[in-house]
Order: C-alpha cells, then sequence, then structure tokens
C-alpha cells in the first residue's frame, strides 16, 4: 500500500445505524477506500455483522447473538449476514473483517467462526480482504485453516511498542497489527517497519488524530469520520461532515 487508506468504521455509522446495509451504502457516497465490520455468530453458526459482545443497543442487554438463530434475527432485528455483505461489497471497496470474542465464548464455536469468515472471505479477490481480531487465538486457527490469508492484529490500548514488537516476532504470519490512535508513535510505528508489517490504526476521528496517522503513514486509517479523512489526507471537498 503506497498512501493510507481510508475506512469507514462499521459503514458511515454517524449517518446511520452502524454495520448495516444503510450504513454501507452511505459510506460509499465518499471515494472511501474501504469499510471496517464485525464478525459474530448467530445460534445456528451464520456469520453476522455485529460488534457488541451482548444486545444492549437493541434494549436486550442480557441476550447475545449466539441467543438466537439468523432467522430470528433477521425478522427481528435486520441483521446482516456476512454472506450478503461480502457479495454486496466484496467488489466495490477493500474489507476488514474483525473477528470478535466475547468473554466466556467457548473455543469451538470461536473456532467454528473463524472458519466461517474465512470460507465467506474467500468469495472476493485475497488482496481486497483483511482479516482482524483482538484474539491472538483465532488468528492462529485462521492461519492454520488458510497459510495465505493476511491476518491482521488487533492491539488494546494498553500494548505499547515492545509489545507489538515481541508479538509480531512471536508469530511471523501476521500481517501486522492495527493499534489505537493513542498508542501510535514512533516506536509503535519502528515496531511495525523494522519487520516490513503492515500498520493500522483505528479510532482515529479528530483532527489531531486523523493527522498524526497520516503523518506516520499508516497503510490503513479507520474512522468514524471518513469524509473528514478524505479531505485531510487530500483535500477532498465531501460537503458537511
Amino acid at each position: 500500500m503506497n498512501r493510507t487508506l481510508i475506512f469507514a468504521h462499521r459503514g458511515a455509522n454517524r449517518e446511520a445505524t452502524e454495520n448495516t446495509r444503510e450504513a454501507f451504502d452511505k459510506a460509499l457516497i465518499h471515494p472511501i477506500d474501504g469499510i471496517e465490520t464485525d464478525i459474530q455468530l448467530s445460534r445456528d453458526e451464520i456469520a453476522v455483522l455485529w460488534h457488541d459482545d451482548d444486545l444492549g443497543k437493541l434494549g436486550m442487554p442480557t441476550k447475545r447473538m449466539d441467543d438466537f438463530d439468523h432467522v430470528q434475527l433477521d425478522a427481528r432485528l435486520g441483521v446482516m449476514t456476512l454472506a450478503d455483505f461480502v457479495a454486496a461489497y466484496g467488489s466495490r471497496c477493500h474489507l476488514l473483517l474483525e473477528i470478535k470474542k466475547y468473554p466466556g465464548e467457548l473455543d469451538a464455536r470461536q473456532r467454528i467462526k473463524v472458519s466461517r469468515t474465512l470460507k465467506l472471505a474467500d468469495v472476493a479477490e485475497k488482496d481486497r480482504i483483511l482479516v482482524s481480531s483482538f484474539d491472538l487465538d483465532s488468528l492462529v486457527h485462521a492461519h492454520s485453516l488458510d497459510p495465505r490469508r493476511a491476518l491482521v492484529l488487533n492491539l488494546d490500548v494498553e500494548h505499547d511498542a515492545d509489545f507489538a514488537r515481541r508479538v509480531l516476532s512471536a508469530n511471523p504470519f501476521l500481517l501486522g497489527v492495527c493499534v489505537h490512535v493513542s498508542t501510535l508513535n514512533q516506536g509503535m510505528s519502528d515496531a511495525a517497519r523494522e519487520g516490513g508489517k503492515f500498520l493500522g490504526v483505528y479510532t482515529c476521528n479528530s483532527d489531531e488524530e486523523i493527522h498524526r496517522a497520516l503523518t506516520f503513514s499508516t497503510d490503513v486509517l479507520i474512522t468514524d469520520l471518513p469524509q473528514k479523512a478524505l479531505r485531510l489526507r487530500d483535500g477532498w471537498d465531501g460537503g458537511d461532515e
């Protein structure tokens, strides 16, 4: 990647409900490079798009995605499947598929989620889809299933450059890391670039955060405000935010 690519975080989530077709379509009104989304598993093992550990945003804080079969999620909640997402957007822009894992989720279920994600990701060209997770074990399993798949480890805010360097050294199959913008500094950039690895950054919304990501020439910048990021990167006039 020669320049920082702008990815809409869960679609245009300030303009429509995140991880919905409306949010993705609104994001693509802007000349973005890609879309980031989140993968969970329904009770009947269908990969669906949902970020949170629970369904609190839908008024059900004690329920999770896997408390419902897909037909229920579709009829009651309108949750989009990963298959539909890849079919609709895989040829239109880059995709970043984040495999979620909620606390206490069974390892067997997580392995199914990883397998389903990789299978559906193969519908599109491999260089157009990145797969990421905060859960390293999920990525290790993904690599065992598809050694050619580009896999990115997401780092939390407590992870510094030394941690990034160690995890990349111990897991050379990783394409690289995606870090919280608050941890992006010269040391973090060096930790990734020393090994020729990918460096992404998330939660880039303010002018200062976007400028920081651009200054360090991150490969991917994930933002809730793609039109702002595009304007700061290219001087693109996308109208009001």
